[in-house]
């Protein structure tokens, strides 16, 4: 198992990434009421939420099967990883615009974790794209 990662390092950050979006998924998914509540935002943004959790949960899927399921492993699976990194990116991007530059919907209740969650997403999806080069752009 580890040397399908390289190593326990890569396995090991690849764990706590989707980990970490399978735990967003989850909250916002199926714990949709408490998540718009540790934010901050009205009931009408319920739909809005759960569209968003759709994707983080098709992520999760996406990596249980390319990380444990897949039969050729990690092998020329880039686009998966690729998409990840942009992905995470984007998110971050957006957030920092919302919260540090458009404010529109920021409260008390919004806070960094908008911030750091997908920077720490963006910086574990970056060491995941190069420390797994050797596998994933055959």
């Amino acid at each position: 198992m580890i040397e399908k990662f390289n190593n326990i390092f890569y396995l090991t950050i690849y764990l706590v990434h989707f980990a970490g979006t399978g735990m967003y998924a989850f909250q916002t998914l199926i714990n949709t009421k408490r998540f718009m509540k540790k934010f901050g935002i009205d009931k009408s943004g319920a739909v809005a939420i759960r569209f968003a959790g759709a994707f983080l949960l098709a992520v999760f899927l996406m990596s249980v099967y390319v990380g444990f399921i897949r039969p050729g492993g990690l092998n020329a699976t880039w686009a998966f990883f690729n998409i990840v990194f942009i992905n995470n990116l984007c998110i971050l991007l957006c957030n920092y615009y919302s919260i540090k530059v458009d404010k529109t919907g920021v409260s008390k209740k919004t806070g960094m974790e908008p911030i750091y969650g997908p920077l720490a997403f963006t910086i574990m999806s970056a060491i995941l794209c190069y420390g797994l080069a050797d596998k994933i752009y055959v």
